[in-house]
Parts: C-alpha cells; structure tokens; sequence
C-alpha cells in the first residue's frame, strides 16, 4: 500500500498546482427564479455576439485569443458596467455568477447570452429591492447629524456586501451624505442670496454660482431625494434588451482597448446624425460613467465649445430648463434618457449643474447656464493674436495662433470648392498676416485640442518644414507607412512655440511630435494625451447584409501611430521640452489611465534631415530661465502651491456625515476653488520684467509663461550673450 501512496503522492501535487477554476465557495443556488418579466436576448443579438467576435480577431490591432483570461477580464468588465459601486449585488450572487468567469470565451464564439442576461436579470431584482428599502427608510429618515462618522465616495476598490445587512448600513451612510449635501448646500444658497440682495442683486445670476434648490427641512430632503430615487428606478424600467447586449459586448471591446466599442441601433442612429449640420443642443457627446453622464467630447463649434467652461470628463448630474425651470437631478439615468433633457429648439435655455472632473469630493456643483445653439465650424477655427512681452526693457511682439482642432471640410475638398474650411490654409493666412505685422514669434495653442483631419496635421507640419516625413502608421498586420509632406516651400522659419496639454490628443500629438523631432520649435505645457491608436467605423447590417433586423456598429482599433523617430505617442504622448505646472497625475487622465490601452513600443527610425533652429544647450538655457522664474516669479509659486494643494485635496475621497465637519470641508473646498479663480483675475500687473498687452480678458499665466519662453529664444538667437543676463 506504501507504494502505491508514494506512486499518487507527486500526481496530488500536480493536481494542486494547475489553475482552480473553481471557488470553494461557490454557490450552487440561483439568487432569484426566473420571471416573466425577465429581459431576454434576440436571435439577432446571438449572431451579431458570434460575429464581431470573429472580427475583432481577425481585424483588431491586438492580437489576442479568445481564451479563459480573456473570459475572466470581461466577467469583471461586466459586473462593473452593471454594478460599478458594488451597491446592489451580494457576495453571495457573485460567488454564484462565478461559474461563468470562465464560459464566456465560449459563449462568445457560440453566440451564447444565457450568462449574460441572467447576471442583469438579478441586477433588476436587486435593484428593486434596493428601492424598496429606500423608499422605506426616507418615510421616517432619522438622520442624526451630530454623529461623527464618515463615508468613502470611492466605491471601485470597495468588496461586495457579505449580506443585506451590511449593504442596509452603507445605503444608510449613502442617502444620509445625500441628506446632508442637500442641506449644506441649502444653507451656501441661503447665504448668497443673503449677500445678494445685500449687494442689491437680488436674482442670482446662472454664471455666478453653484446654485441648488432650495431644501432645508428634513420632510423636503426627504421628498427630494424619495424622487431621486424614484427617478432613477423608472429609468431602469426603461432598459431593454439591447441596451443589455451593448453593455456585454463593450465589457469584452474594454478587454481589447478603451476605443472599440459596440454601439446598438439606438446608439449607432444617433451616432450617425450630421452633427455639424443638423444637431441643436450644447455640442458635446456623453456618455454612462457609473451612476453619472459624463462627457467625452467637446464638440467644435457648439455652444459648450464657445463657452468654454465644460471639459471633457465633467460629470452632468442635473438639468433644468429655461431660466427659471427646476433642476431634474439626472444621476443613475441612462444616457438616451439624459439627451432627450439636454437637447431642444435652436435658442432655448438649459442649465446643466456640473461636477467637474477634477471637483473635490466636497465640491457642490457648479451651475452653467447654456443657450442651445446649431453647431457652427466658424466659431471652431483657428483665432490668432499679438501679445507683448516686455523683456530686458524691450518690447516683443508674439504671435499667438489658437488652434481647438484639426478641421477640414471634405466635401467640399472632394468638390475641389475654393477656400473650402482648412486648418493649413487658415493658419498659414494668419500666419502670413502675422509676418506683416513684424512678430517676433510665434506660437500654436493646441491646448485641449482633441485631434481631428490627419490630413490638416500632416499639411500643416509642412508649412513649418521643408518635405519630409510627418508620421509613420502600422497596420495590425505589421505593415509600416510613412505619411509625407511633400512641399519643399516652408511658410514661416522663424521662432516657434507649440503649447500643449493633457487634453491634447491624437492629430494635436503627431504635430507636435513631428514639430519636436525635427527640433523646429519649442513643446511648452504637459505630456499629452498619449492617444496613438487609429480606429474604424463598421456597420454591421453591410457586414451581415441578409440580416434585416438593425444591428448596430461597432468601433475597431485597427492602427498606430509613430513619431518619426520610431516611438509610439501611445500612452506616452508627447512629453514637453519645457514643462509647466499641472493639475494632473499622469495615472490620472489619458491613455496610460486606461488599463487596457495598448502598449506603448517603438518601430525602426524614418529618415529625416533636423532643422538648425533649436539645439540641445539652447533648450537646456530655457528650462533654466524658466525655473529661475518659477523660483521668483509670485504668480507662478501660487499656482504651484494651489495645484499641489488641489491634487493633494483630490486624493481624500473620505466626507464627514457630520454637519459641522462637513461644513468645514466645503469651506475648505471652496477657498482652494477661490484661490484657483484668482489666478485667472483680470490682467492687471505692473511687473517691470515681463508685462503683457493683449485684448481685454482673462489672464492666462501658462499663455504668459509661454510667451516668456519664447521671448527668451529669440534674444538668446539674437544675442546670446544678452540672454544670460
């Protein structure tokens, strides 16, 4: 019998060592029967699943297996696109949901939506039990608001509830710190609207403050937040099965990458609307962000665009109508349902309140008040400017060209139309406008500039180079182009600044790269966006032609963009060659924030001849002149001190549930708020040093920094020994 023993002892522990695909935990029991009100798939949607999968693998950048990793990634992806807060699923539904983590690689290729709709199924359920329990306890809330304790508002790294209970208790502290921002902020309005009519302004202005409505009383809080929750309960009930798939299948696209993503008929049809030519609202496309609508494009020439306070990544969480309609609190609602509010007639009146993405977690939501408008590219194209710097007792005239994206009209180029809309062409208008003018330099503004024509940001290069190379691009199948400027004339060769920052993205990167590679002029702000990839539009009724049922689209990662010095602007982006103080982590926002993004790697060197304006000791003479000022310069130490004080502030997602605490941490708040607004007071410096004159408006230290920069080049071209005084 020994053995045998010793025979079976090593097959044991092999046995021990491979994957357990299985908990020991797991519950065998489903959570809730099946009922007939259960949302349910399509035979369409089971052949659309099968089928896109074979195009992702077939066409997808990333090559990968669909294979059990692949299955467990998007059985997370999933659970977070239902539950991302982790306040309505139970461990126990979990453990039980854990017999598909490794069945939907299976499914996918089979066409199988058994697992998928069961999981959003229970989610219902729960969720309605949950509302049940809401409405019970804000029929008598007991709210003590003396009690010192607290809450986390960041749920992503929170554990599933162990039972009813324990999700009771942190609903209790949810709705009790909803209670109290109410009343807070009830308290804020109060005093404003005191100081207001003190001041003889008796009505608010929208543009002036973080305005709420007016709930003070307990039995109004109560009621308030009873519609909240109401609210969003109906909007639940409006969920059909297609909205289901599109949430599965983009918890599989978000294991590829962040941009590919599967958009159903509804989705895909309003997708495909001539937003330049038919779409009356604010001009920003949103999108589900948890519990919260949140926008992901600015979109040029709309009304948000103009107005310039919303930001990609803000978070609308109410909407109001007209100048005195009531603010509908649009947090859990879907989407579809948020544009219906937000959209309306050309010339109406809505007033998002926002909280914005760098708000601290005790930062009340700021009201903006929007007029709905057509979306007009005129206002989206490029503007330009002369400030002047006052530097060693001289004036210095600079150019300044803002760019907000690289647009050019395509059919109206395809039509051969004269003067058709072009970045290049505009540009180099002003630029040649700037020349008769004597500037002394120039710089580009590609600040929160998003991308846009590949083709403009090629062209465009080409005005400040001769012929040359300008971007490579690599195809999924490893096959590398390099995309040329091929006109020999240049159009400006004097001093040149490219201003950047975190927000700018794509075509806004290979510009930049192309213009720091060739060391033709100077990057000035943060590291960009890092957005490298390339994507393509397929539409899956073309795809699947017999198929008579609206299928939707999908969006496919199917190239990357490289400098010309073979690196990748993927997660990396462009990093600056002077930098200047941010408000951002890198980990933060942009494409190195997105787990999934793909890779940043390198790809051989083109050829290419440098340009002769910049070298390597001149940039290191700017970054010191740049820190002497940063060391002296009293604007630019506040800035650095209020920003690391905000990003500090930031990384506190704890709130007190006790009122006076509370009120404490929304002072504190606000004062950095206040602090921040300051440093954009209107211009009015009398610094011997350095002075700007430029229209009248808000000041802008980065723009004046920049300037400054750039000044210190063109003396140091001049006059070297005169720049290091």
């Amino acid at each position: 019998m020994k053995r045998y023993l010793i025979v079976l002892a090593p097959v044991l522990l092999l046995l021990s060592l491979q994957p357990d695909k299985s908990r020991s935990n797991v519950v065998t029991k489903a959570p809730f029967e099946a009922s007939a009100d259960d949302l349910k798939s399509t035979i369409s949607q089971e052949k659309v699943e099968a089928y896109i999968t074979k195009i992702f693998s077939g066409y997808h950048y990333r090559k990968f297996t669909v294979n059990d990793s692949l299955s467990s990634k998007m059985f997370d992806n999933y659970l977070s696109e239902i539950d991302r807060s982790k306040l309505y699923f139970l461990e126990s539904d979990i453990q039980y949901f854990e017999k598909y983590r490794y069945k939907l690689d299976d499914y996918l290729n089979s066409g199988g939506l058994d697992a998928a709709f069961e999981i959003y199924n229970t989610f219902r359920k729960r969720y309605k039990e949950r509302s049940t329990s809401i409405e019970t306890l804000l029929k008598d809330p007991k709210f003590d608001f003396t009690t010192d304790e607290s809450l986390n508002t960041d749920r992503e790294k929170a554990t599933w509830a162990k039972n009813a209970q324990e999700l009771d208790e942190t609903w209790r502290k949810i709705l009790k710190n909803d209670a109290l921002e109410l009343k807070v902020s009830a308290k804020s309005d109060t005093t404003k609207k005191k100081v207001a009519s003190a001041n003889e302004q008796i009505a608010v202005n929208a543009e002036s403050a973080d305005v709420k409505p007016m709930v003070s009383s307990e039995s109004t809080i109560a009621k308030s937040l009873r519609d909240r929750y109401k609210g969003r309960e109906r909007n639940l009930g409006r969920i059909r099965s297609e909205q289901v798939f599109q949430m599965y299948m983009n918890a599989f696209c978000e294991v590829l990458d962040p941009h590919t993503r599967y958009f159903s008929p509804a989705d895909s049809d309003r997708f495909k609307q001539d937003m330049y030519k038919s779409l009356d609202g604010i001009g920003a496309m949103l999108r589900e962000d948890g519990n919260y609508i949140k926008i992901v494009e600015i979109v040029p020439g709309g009304a948000a665009f103009k107005d310039k306070r919303l930001k990609k990544d803000d978070r609308i969480v109410g909407v109001a109508q007209g100048d005195t309609g009531r603010v509908e609190d649009i947090v859990g609602w879907y989407v579809d349902d948020a544009v219906k509010k937000i959209k309306g007639p050309r010339g109406t009146v809505v007033r998002l309140q926002i909280l914005s993405a760098d708000a601290l977690p005790n930062t009340p939501p700021k009201e903006i008040r929007l007029l709905r408008e057509k979306i007009n590219l005129q206002e989206s194209r490029a503007t330009k400017e002369i400030v002047t710097i006052n530097q060693n007792k001289r004036d210095y005239k600079i150019g300044v060209i803002d760019l907000p994206s690289f647009y050019r009209d395509f059919d109206a180029a395809g039509k051969r139309e004269k003067n058709f809309a072009s970045t290049t062409r505009d540009v180099q208008l002003m630029i040649d406008s700037l020349k008769a003018e004597n500037v002394d330099g120039i710089i580009l503004d590609l600040r929160n500039n998003g991308g846009g024509s590949l083709t403009e940001a090629i062209s465009l290069t080409g005005l400040f180079i001769p012929k040359g190379p300008v971007v490579q691009v690599k195809e999924s199948t490893g096959e590398i182009e390099t995309y040329t400027d091929p006109d020999p004339s240049v159009v400006y060769d004097g001093p040149l600044a490219v201003m950047v920052n975190r927000f700018s993205a794509s075509a806004s990167e290979i510009f930049a790269a192309a213009i720091q590679d060739y060391k033709r002029g100077i990057i000035i702000g943060e590291q960009t966006y890092g957005k490298g990839t390339v994507q393509t539009m397929v539409d899956l009724n073309q795809w699947m032609p017999r198929e008579t049922d609206k299928l939707g689209q999908v969006n496919i990662t199917i190239q990357k963009f490289y400098r010309i010095n073979g690196s990748s602007t993927q997660r990396k982006g462009v990093l600056p060659d002077v930098a200047l103080p941010t408000a951002f982590k890198v980990d933060e926002y942009g494409e190195s924030s997105q787990a999934e993004a793909l890779p940043w790697d390198q790809i051989p060197t083109t050829r290419f001849d440098l340009s002769k304006a910049l070298n390597d000791k001149q940039l290191v003479k700017l970054r010191d002149k740049h820190q002497q000022r940063m060391k002296a310069d009293v604007e630019l130490k506040k800035l650095v001190e209020e920003l690391e004080l905000f990003k500090k502030a930031r990384e506190n997602t704890v709130v007190s549930l006790q009122e006076s605490k509370r009120k404490k941490e929304r002072d504190e708040a606000e004062k950095k708020r206040e602090a921040l607004k300051k440093l954009d007071a209107d211009l009015d410096t009398d610094d011997d040093e350095s002075t700007v004159t430029k229209p009248k408006k808000k000041k802008d230290i980065y723009l004046l920094e920049t300037s400054r920069i750039l000044t210190d080049h063109i003396i140091n071209l001049k006059s070297p020994n005169l720049a290091n005084r």
